[in-house]
């Protein structure tokens, strides 16, 4: 009985191995398929990082033309708006060169407050505002003070006299205004 046993616990374990051997190669397979299936993955995942990359870097290239290229014509627009203005003080030369004793001087006074009105609109509209007045306290970020005078009933540091105005563009000094300040 012994022997018949071991024989039937033989043939139980041959029985079992070409199991095994069916399943691992179903297993390995499976694995080599998984394993293609992650490389088409990682090779898909791979180029389009490339595409991304050299998307980016055609829009990084792009954009660096559009602002080099903004930056260049920046001041044009200032330019554009003064040609108005240069058309009005050469009509504003004519009339003075056509200007006849019997005129008493209107079309050039119209001339200058049509130019002076202008350019009040052009400052304003490119946010350009003018200071330095008679009254104002003398500032040093802002104003240059040329001379000083002595005035009694004046205030210490009050401007007295404005030779040249200053301008300021969004909040930064384009030109410092020239001044005559009070000093006791």
């Amino acid at each position: 009985m012994s022997v018949k046993k071991q024989e039937k616990v033989d043939l139980s374990q041959e029985k079992i191995k070409p199991e095994k051997k069916k399943t691992s190669s179903k297993k390995g397979s499976k694995e080599k398929q998984k394993i293609n299936e992650l490389k088409q993955k990682l090779v898909q995942g791979e180029d389009r990082h490339l595409r991304l990359v050299a998307e980016f870097d055609n829009f990084r290239r792009r954009k660096e033309k559009e602002i080099t290229q903004m930056l260049q014509y920046e001041g044009k627009a200032i330019f554009e708006d003064l040609l108005s203005i240069i058309d009005d003080l050469d009509r504003l030369a004519e009339a003075f060169n056509n200007h006849k004793e019997s005129d008493g001087g209107s079309s050039i006074e119209e001339g200058v407050q049509l130019i002076q009105s202008n350019m009040r609109k052009f400052l304003k509209d490119w946010k350009i505002e003018s200071y330095g007045t008679p009254g104002e306290i003398l500032d040093l970020d802002i104003h240059d003070a040329i001379m000083i005078r002595k005035e009694k009933g004046k205030k210490e540091d009050e401007i007295l006299q404005v030779f040249q105005k200053g301008y300021a563009y969004k909040d930064k000094v384009v030109r410092h205004a020239k001044v005559i300040v009070n000093k006791k």
